[in-house]
């Protein structure tokens, strides 16, 4: 509890603190009650007693304080009012003084305080008890490797994880405005709870960064409804894996790769967001191969298997709307599939025959040769056939739903349009089991 009187937090370095020195000295013999607290050298300000060393900052983050200088009024034990920088006139009225700063101008920006620079804030919240976790801590000892300690207790899908130190959580937490204690639901197969916390735990391993977490978060809540069906996903023989697709603006501003190599390597976050998945399911969920995952080959998209969606193109209506939501929104959509297979059309210049084409290829894929889902990627190159011919994403879904012979069905087959400009060929991807038992796709709002 500070005493009440007048507060003062600055620092040397601060061009508008050094500029005020004077009225510091003013503050300090008048009638109030004044105290200092110095950032980075307790010898400032000049000729004021009793200055506080606050170069570990806990008092500067007790105070809120943003900016320096500010200057609080404290009242029984509670703050009255601030002034944030260098204002003649709300000096003054704080303090109750006149004449303050004689021949200084009248205001002044102030600088950003260190409590506020990159990465102070989460250490000082746990450094002074602003924060609580409800995960179990799990000390290292100090001559073992994090990086192995991860995989000794078996956190790890084969590829390294980062440690999730409480830092890196807190920091990730701060990629959402979500309660920590939320409860996302239960994780298959173990129906084991899964918090915010706990899947900011599983981020972090990941790789991602804090920016990403609302799109894990999105990819979590579509994989636990129970119309995706991840027990089965997780314990058929098949191929299946929880595919993410991110569609709208959250894509361009994270940094996710919809075009060259769209399914490959070389981008953070399209790896990350689908990694971060595989990790609750493994780590929270319990489902590991050789247990409840019964996967006779898997595939490498059981890693991560996360991109986004083109829409550089603007007659291309993008997925979620398709799926029933605005344009202004970004939603993840999951698909429960399996590898990836490619067609290659160079010779076709009409829609119709392109069509005849991909449909040969979508009437293999369903599974065990029952009607089945299928998520179709559709190139710069290829669309440009359709686009030219006035085709609509309707026409296009419905001419290939027919054109597989029944074999995938027109409400579970999503159009995605993405990968680089150069290459006459489209890719499709097998659906899992459909029905009562089977896995539908799932879309879900990105929230903040």
């Amino acid at each position: 509890m500070h005493a009440d009187g007048l507060i003062l937090v600055a620092k040397r370095e601060c061009p508008t603190c050094a500029m005020v020195e004077p009225v510091m000295r003013q503050l300090a013999a008048g009638s109030l009650p004044f105290t200092v607290y110095s950032q980075d050298d307790p010898a400032f300000p000049a000729g004021v007693a009793g200055v506080i060393d606050d170069r570990e900052l806990e008092h500067s983050w007790r105070l809120g304080i943003e900016t320096v200088p500010t200057l609080l009024c404290l009242q029984g034990g509670r703050e009255t009012g601030r002034a944030v920088g260098w204002h003649r006139s709300e000096w003054e009225d704080l303090s109750g003084s006149g004449g303050l700063g004689a021949g200084l101008p009248d205001s002044r920006p102030g600088c950003g305080s260190r409590s506020v620079e990159p990465g102070v804030p989460e250490r000082l919240a746990l450094r002074y008890g602003g924060v609580r976790f409800d995960s179990r801590a799990i000390r290292v000892a100090e001559d073992e490797d994090p990086v192995e300690a991860c995989y000794d207790r078996g956190w790890s899908d084969g590829l390294p994880v980062v440690p999730p130190t409480e830092l890196r959580v807190l920091r990730m937490l701060k990629g959402t405005s979500r309660s920590p204690a939320e409860v996302l639901g239960a994780v298959p197969p173990a129906l084991a709870s899964c918090t915010i916390e706990k899947a900011a735990v599983n981020a972090v391993m990941a790789g991602c960064r804090p920016e990403y977490f609302p799109a894990v978060l999105a990819a979590i809540e579509a994989a636990l409804d129970p119309a995706f069906a991840l027990h089965g996903v997780l314990a058929t023989t098949d191929f299946a894996s929880p595919v993410v697709v991110v569609s709208g603006p959250v894509a361009r501003r994270i940094g996710m790769n919809c075009g060259v190599n769209v399914l490959g390597q070389g981008h953070r976050a399209n790896a990350t967001i689908g990694r971060a998945l595989q990790l609750v399911v493994r780590n929270v969920g319990g489902g590991r191969p050789g247990g409840v995952d019964r996967s006779t080959l898997g595939h490498p998209g059981k890693y991560t298997y996360c991109f986004a969606e083109d829409e550089s193109d603007e007659d291309w209506e993008p997925l979620r709307v398709d799926r029933g939501f605005s344009r202004d929104v970004s939603t993840v959509t999951l698909f429960a599939g399996g590898g990836v297979h490619g067609i290659w059309d160079e010779r076709a210049r009409a829609p119709e025959a392109l069509v005849e084409r991909i449909g040969e290829w979508l009437a293999r894929i369903g599974f065990l040769g029952n009607p089945a889902h299928a998520l179709v990627l559709i190139t710069p190159e290829h669309y440009r056939i359709y686009r030219e011919a006035g085709w609509t994403r309707a026409r296009i879904k419905a001419a290939l739903a027919e054109a597989s012979g029944g074999k995938i069905l027109i409400e579970g087959l999503l159009l995605v349009r993405a990968g680089g400009p150069a290459g006459l060929l489209t890719a499709a991807i097998g659906g899992w089991s459909v029905g009562e038992r089977g896995s539908n796709p799932i879309t879900r709002e990105i929230g903040t």
